[in-house]
């Protein structure tokens, strides 16, 4: 059904809370918290507060990847943070990203003076610079690599709060919307594909931080595990990009990440939090279910 009911904008917008989206109970346009409530404190100098959206995938698959190193530093804990729940407005996490989006990081490995650290692109890059793997650390190879990582930090809005949006979530389909948006969406698959027409992977040669930003937006998009949207988007048209998708879906750590802070899927697939390498064994929600 398209929206054909004409619409003129006041001269003052307000907020209407009952707007009938699917996120209407969260979204408010004012900063800050809602509530008071501090954050949970693991054993490991990291702490992640997340949830297992593209976004918060990025995070856990760069955690995962440099643990397989053998970086023993980069053990974590990672609590999970209900965004439809309102976790996000909780006092503590507003200390830790004033502007709550999951996902947000605290570096404690001086506990007297953490290192707080928001948005994912700025969490992969402290990570990456923080045990020197990843990221090419001068010239050409860098820029190459921080260009696209900051090419996904600012697609992705399109990708997800656009199309993402208005295909999947709005409570009205409104034509003009998602032809906008399914356009756009189509372009940067376009763009990455003719990118890896050229190389193996994102930036180049190299896996790399760029590849783990962009995956759990595209990567899945192409795999048909977004929004329901491949036939619609024809994804199949996306050859290099499918070839890219299903190489590096096919790596542990992509997989193990995953599964982190995830609340969708198969209960087998869901690893509500991890503190452990061997969580991943013992404590994903069929495990938990069997031996409630």
């Amino acid at each position: 059904m398209s929206d054909t009911t004409p619409y003129t904008p006041p001269a003052v917008w307000h907020w209407n809370k009952e707007n009938g989206g699917q996120f209407a109970s969260i979204n408010r346009p004012v900063a800050g918290a809602t509530h008071d409530k501090e954050l949970p404190i693991g054993r490991h100098p990291l702490q992640l507060y997340s949830m297992g959206t593209p976004n918060g995938v990025k995070v856990t698959i760069l955690l995962e990847e440099l643990l397989a190193l053998g970086h023993a530093g980069a053990e974590y804990d990672a609590w999970l943070i209900c965004i439809g729940d309102g976790d996000q407005f909780g006092s503590g996490f507003v200390g830790v990203n004033p502007n709550s989006k999951i996902p947000a990081l605290q570096d404690r490995s001086d506990p007297a003076r953490p290192v707080r650290v928001f948005e994912s692109g700025a969490i992969l890059m402290y990570l990456a610079e923080k045990f020197g793997a990843f990221l090419p650390q001068e010239g050409a190879a860098r820029a190459e690599c921080l260009s696209w990582l900051f090419w996904q930090m600012g697609s992705a809005p399109f990708l997800g709060g656009g199309f993402g949006h208005f295909y999947a979530y709005a409570p009205v389909k409104i034509e003009y919307a998602i032809d906008r948006y399914a356009m756009e969406a189509k372009r940067q698959l376009d763009v990455l594909n003719q990118r890896l027409a050229e190389t193996e992977y994102v930036a180049g040669d190299e896996y790399t931080v760029a590849d783990m930003a962009i995956w759990p937006w595209y990567g899945l998009m192409v795999k048909g595990e977004a929004y329901d949207a491949g036939e619609f988007l024809q994804v199949q048209e996306y050859t290099h990009v499918l070839r890219w998708a299903e190489q590096v879906g096919q790596r542990r750590a992509i997989q193990r990440g995953r599964m982190v802070n995830r609340v969708r899927g198969d209960l087998a697939s869901q690893l509500h939090e991890r503190h452990d390498a061997s969580d991943f064994d013992h404590r994903t929600q069929d495990k938990l279910a069997a031996g409630a």
